[in-house]
């Protein structure tokens, strides 16, 4: 498991994602002041953030103003975000763990018991362990 690699991708995809936002914030920004610009926007954006890298590369050459608002506006969201991102994400993960194991403990526990078992069968089809105690 190389943990630098899978740093670096988580990055790559938080960044990506924190672009996303970025662009959802100014979207709703323009939808205000500017629904013409917000519509253009909005087209060149589709299907393109999945690399938000990429996307602030392709909208610096079509329209450099929008780029730089969207980086400004992506860097304000992730030094909001970045403070309290690690023990949220500890905290996240190890809750869904733990649901997900509950859940699979209450699957594989209702299926034991619609299961019988050949010691409970041999009970039930075995007449004399009844009268056995009398």
């Amino acid at each position: 498991m190389d943990l630098k690699q899978i740093a670096k991708d988580t990055v790559k995809t938080l960044s990506s994602y924190l672009t996303y936002q970025a662009v959802r914030t100014v979207l709703t920004q323009l939808g205000e002041t500017n629904p013409p610009l917000a519509l253009w926007l909005h087209n060149f954006s589709a299907d393109k953030i999945q690399d938000g890298e990429a996307y602030i590369q392709s909208l610096f050459r079509e329209k450099p103003d929008l780029a730089l608002r969207i980086m400004t506006v992506r860097e304000h969201i992730a030094n909001e975000v970045t403070d309290f991102l690690p023990e949220m994400i500890r905290i996240g993960i190890s809750q869904a763990n733990t649901e997900h194991r509950r859940q699979h403990l209450e699957r594989i526990t209702q299926l034991n018991m619609s299961i019988p078992s050949p010691e409970s069968e041999q009970a039930a089809s075995d007449p004399n362990l009844d009268n056995s105690s009398s």
